[in-house]
Formats: structure tokens, sequence, C-alpha cells
């Protein structure tokens, strides 16, 4: 399964992520562009707990749902809301300078790869706790789901 602490897994999402522009066209969804990096930097600074995002857990989604959503080969659902915190409409960071904070999501995934052991066992908003391997594997689905949003 691909996750991001396999060096090609890695590889291919940072390739991928370095296709997408500002005005990328989404697929699907709210969010331009920009927003997505925005939020998928967020969501890492959640990981690292330099931003809090609030918990939206419950025993289906620590079990059942998590296992689905990490292990199951579906591809994840458009449409799942996030939380505010890392919501650029609601509470997440703005976009500022799209090329800056593409490097700052690039930076943010060299440290949750290569600190990747510091993680183990933090609270996922939904899933709760994770092991390293899984918020590895988290770590790569998400970016994959919003780079598959802008046809990336």
């Amino acid at each position: 399964m691909k996750n991001l602490s396999q060096e090609q897994d890695k590889a291919e999402i940072l390739r991928r992520l370095r296709t997408i522009r500002a005005d990328s066209p989404r697929q699907w969804g709210r969010m331009s562009a920009h927003q997505m990096i925005c939020h998928l930097s967020d969501s890492f600074l959640a990981v690292t707990g330099q931003r809090r995002a609030s918990p939206a857990s419950g025993p289906l989604q620590r079990t059942v749902i998590k296992w689905l959503a990490l292990y199951a080969p579906l591809k994840w659902p458009k449409g799942v809301p996030t939380r505010p915190e890392v919501d650029q409409e609601a509470g997440g960071t703005r976009p500022a300078n799209f090329a800056a904070d593409v490097t700052q999501l690039e930076m943010l995934v060299e440290l949750i790869t290569t600190r990747a052991s510091c993680f183990d066992g933090e609270t996922h908003p939904i899933f709760g706790p994770l092991s390293r391997p899984a918020w590895m594997r988290w770590a790569y689905l998400h970016m994959d789901h919003h780079l598959r949003q802008f046809g990336c």
C-alpha cells in the first residue's frame, strides 16, 4: 500500500504536487488549487501539533471508517466535510503567495516523513490515535485525494 514513508511514493506525490498551478481547475468541491495547498499544509501542521483541529470522532469513525479510509482499496469519496480549522473558508490559513505556500507544503512533507516516529500515537481528529505507518498511509491518501481533485 502506498504511503509517504516509501521513497518512491513520496517522490510520486511531490512530482504531482509540482504540477499544480494556482489556476488549476478543480474536478469537484469548492476549494481552489491554492486553498487546497493551504488545506494540506494546515492538516500537516495539525499532525505536528502546530495547529489545532477539533475532534469529530466516535467509535464508528475510530474503527470501521478508519479501516475503510486507510486500508480498503477504494478512492476517498468526494465532498466529505473537513474540520473548520483546516477549511480555508472557515478557520484555515488563507492563501497568500502560491509559490511560498507550495514550498511550505513540501517542507512539511519532508518534516513528517523524516520525523514520523514523533507522531506515533498522535490523535487524528476523525480516526483517533494513529500509528506511524497509519499516519504515513493517511498522509499519502490525503494528498492523493486532493491532487486528483485538481487532475494531478
